[in-house]
Parts: structure tokens; C-alpha cells; sequence
């Protein structure tokens, strides 16, 4: 029961941040939205901070168990790319609170994730599948051999771009229409 109200919670949270800001919403404005006392809420979390690394964990584990289970596919490297890009596109069309909540609040403001969350510490079960992905497909000669964050800079980056257009509604065709082109540039900017 209460890491189902937990969870409600952090849902709850994702879609206040990405509608008005990590910093223009306060514990208040959840436990409000939630018809819960504010004092209950530190019953949950102790702080907007913790919340906010909480909810950082929780991103970065389910977007890391599905591509482990890309990874653990029998396909090829080309193959993977194109069900990243898919599973990244439809997370951004679902539950684009997920999404947003990453590039909006976590990548801008660093200085929140301070405490146990330095550079890649709260996001590892998600960087650490994505290195596998890459480790493998180098060890099958499908991908260069290059720098970690070079790669996933030009992956992450891409994808993360045309979610963020999406959200802003300037793409002028649906997420599902970029899946086949994006897969393919990155599979062609970074193949052996």
C-alpha cells in the first residue's frame, strides 16, 4: 500500500514539473493535487529533493530493464537501434512526463542531484545497459570502436532532440514517422 501511494506520488510529481517546472512546484501543489496534507507527504518523501532523485532512480530504472531486454535480444545491432529509437519515441508519446522530466529537470539542473547523484550515478541502470548495447555491438563488429560518451551523445542526443520538438509540437509528422530515418542515420554514423 505505501509504495503503491509512492508511486502515485511520483506520478504525480512527473506531470506537476513538466507542466509548470522543477522549481515553480512545491511539495504543496503535490500534496494538493494528491488531496493529501503536506505533512503526510513528508511521511513519503523528506524533501522536493529527494523526490526529485527518487524520480530520477525510477527513470532511469525502467528506461534501463527495457533496453536490457533489447540487449538480450537475438537480433542485429541495426536492429536494436531501431527499438531504442522506438521504445525512446513511444515513452516520449505515453508517458512524455518521463522523458520531459529527464532532459527538462535532471540534465538542467544538476546542482539539485548533488547529494549521491554525481554524473551518472543516479542514471546507471540506464547508462550501463546503453554501454552494453555499444560493447556488443563493437565486439561484433557492427559499430565502431569509439569514446562511450561520443556515441551516446550522438544517439541520446538525436533521440532526446526530436522528443523535445515533438513536446514543443514543431515536427510537423508524428514520432512514429522519424523512427525508420532516425534509426538509420544513427546506425550509419556509427557502423564499423
Amino acid at each position: 500500500m505505501r509504495e503503491k501511494k509512492k508511486l502515485e506520488i511520483m506520478h504525480t510529481a512527473l506531470k506537476l514539473f513538466a507542466k509548470k517546472g522543477f522549481f515553480n512546484t512545491t511539495i504543496a501543489d503535490i500534496a494538493k493535487e494528491m488531496g493529501m496534507s503536506v505533512g503526510n507527504m513528508y511521511n513519503y518523501f523528506p524533501s522536493k529533493e529527494s523526490l526529485a532523485k527518487e524520480l530520477l532512480l525510477y527513470t532511469a530504472r525502467i528506461f534501463g530493464d527495457e533496453i536490457k531486454k533489447i540487449n538480450e535480444m537475438d537480433i542485429s545491432t541495426k536492429e536494436k537501434i531501431k527499438k531504442i529509437v522506438e521504445l525512446y519515441f513511444k515513452k516520449a508519446k505515453e508517458e512524455p512526463e518521463l522523458v520531459d522530466y529527464f532532459m527538462r529537470v535532471y540534465l538542467s539542473n544538476k546542482e539539485i542531484f548533488s547529494n549521491g547523484c554525481e554524473g551518472m550515478l543516479c542514471v546507471s541502470p540506464f547508462v550501463t545497459e546503453i554501454m552494453i548495447f555499444f560493447e556488443e555491438g563493437v565486439r561484433k563488429k557492427e559499430l565502431k570502436n569509439q569514446d562511450f560518451f561520443a556515441a551516446f551523445g550522438l544517439f541520446m542526443g538525436y533521440i532526446g532532440g526530436l522528443a523535445f520538438l515533438n513536446r514543443e509540437n514543431i515536427l510537423g509528422k508524428s514520432l512514429d514517422e522519424y523512427i525508420e530515418p532516425v534509426s538509420e542515420n544513427i546506425y550509419n554514423a556509427l557502423k564499423a
